[in-house]
């Protein structure tokens, strides 16, 4: 069964996140943001005093216009649902497109007292990509997902921009895997993805529990994965079991994710120490903005065997049109062979490497898609269905006698933590 969120530490959240909203709305905060958006142009007159331009997933944004056309947008990562503000303002400052006006991560420099921010240049656009490609019927309280009478033609023009995209984003290595230093080209810091500020988020995670440094090898890189995967499942008090059976079945599951890491069993060896690529954790098509002519500027209800049924014919489509643009993209010059990207997505779709990239990225999926990471690496003829069932009588044989010995004592720990209800306090987020 899918683990869910604490639902004490997601209403902690938004409890911080009400009052966040609320002070950023007073008219003194409203006043020293003009002031301030003002003040990184002095020489041209603002057409009015700065507004809130919408509040998205992790970031509250004010936007200014002034008598020359120039737009900016003030962007501040929004209490409650950022774990590591300054952190996510130090990365994100790191590839300044579009054009970085200022950034500051102490107190004292943040305009009304709201924290770490980004003034950037504003886009202009028309719509975003959701818009183009949901079925519908969509309200904005749903989850978008993709037109199924889409035309094949619109979904290959989309596709063909995205392609570009990726292969530009492919062409620089890096010899570690983390999170690029400001003004230098040097992954020193570690990798800050969405899912740790979600697991400090929505799950009360430790902080110091996560990964503090980069990593020089991909192997290194899992291992701390498939840890905190374990981790999760221990440090999470409240919404992370409904019974002993399900207890055990998780962490069975975790355990064998945790001893197939440590026989670097959970990817190819062969790319361990890189070359590593840019990756956009949050690359989806509601950041993707649109101009005019439509350039580019959650668990699935039917259950998974009927996304992967859906899925794969979409993927066929993109990496055909992907193909497509490498071709081109060699052709001219501008691409060598090694950068292609296409014939290794299909493999990782074909292998099962996509099902274990996947649920060791996503915490809270990791339930969800463990049947096909079963299939992948124990084989057999068993049903994804039926694989759940397997965890307890089949895979436990796989485990170490301390992590078998280990489980009726942790199993007893969760049930107890279930009845509490409690949340653990961390100071040093």
């Amino acid at each position: 069964m899918r683990m869910d969120h604490d639902d004490v530490a997601w209403d902690r959240c938004d409890e911080v996140l009400e009052e966040f909203k609320a002070k950023a709305s007073t008219p003194d905060v409203l006043r020293a943001v003009t002031e301030f958006m003002k003040s990184h142009r002095p020489n041209t007159k603002a057409t009015d005093r700065a507004r809130i331009a919408g509040m998205g997933a992790f970031n509250l944004c004010f936007r200014m216009e002034f008598e020359d056309g120039f737009a900016s947008l003030l962007r501040f990562p929004c209490h409650g649902h950022v774990a590591f503000p300054e952190e996510k303002v130090r990365n994100e400052v790191a590839i300044p497109v579009p054009s970085v006006i200022s950034y500051g991560m102490k107190e004292g420099e943040s305009p009304g007292s709201l924290g770490p921010f980004i003034l950037m240049e504003y886009i202009a656009n028309a719509s975003n990509l959701t818009t183009q490609l949901r079925a519908p019927g969509y309200q904005r309280s749903d989850r978008p997902f993709l037109d199924p009478n889409i035309e094949e033609s619109k979904l290959e023009f989309f596709y063909g921009q995205i392609a570009d995209i990726l292969l530009e984003l492919s062409k620089p290595s890096f010899e570690r895997i983390g999170s690029m230093a400001i003004d230098t080209w040097a992954t020193d810091s570690r990798p800050l993805t969405m899912n740790m500020n979600e697991l400090v988020q929505l799950g009360n995670f430790p902080p110091t529990m996560l990964p503090q440094s980069s990593f020089a090898t991909a192997s290194s890189y899992y291992k701390s994965l498939a840890k905190t995967e374990i981790l999760h499942l221990q440090t999470q008090q409240n919404d992370a079991i409904d019974s002993k059976e399900d207890c055990c079945s998780k962490y069975i599951a975790r355990k064998l994710v945790c001893g197939l890491a440590e026989e670097s069993r959970l990817l190819d060896i062969s790319n361990d120490t890189g070359p590593f690529k840019l990756f956009c954790d949050d690359l989806r098509p509601s950041n993707i903005l649109l101009d005019d002519n439509m350039q580019i500027t959650a668990e699935w209800p039917q259950g998974m065997l009927d996304w992967k049924e859906k899925y794969q014919p979409r993927l066929e489509t993109f990496l055909r049109v992907l193909k497509d643009r490498e071709d081109s993209a060699v052709a001219s010059g501008n691409l060598v062979e090694d950068q292609r990207l296409s014939g290794k997505m299909w493999q990782s779709w074909i292998n099962g490497d996509f099902w274990v990239h996947y649920g060791l990225r996503k915490s809270w999926a990791f339930d969800v898609v463990w049947p096909m990471m079963d299939a992948r690496f124990f084989g057999g003829d068993t049903s994804l269905e039926d694989r759940d069932k397997l965890l307890c009588p089949k895979r436990l044989d796989f485990l170490s006698a301390e992590d078998k010995g280990a489980m009726e004592p942790f199993a007893q720990e969760k049930l107890k933590q279930m009845k509490l209800r409690k949340l653990d306090t961390w100071d040093d987020i």
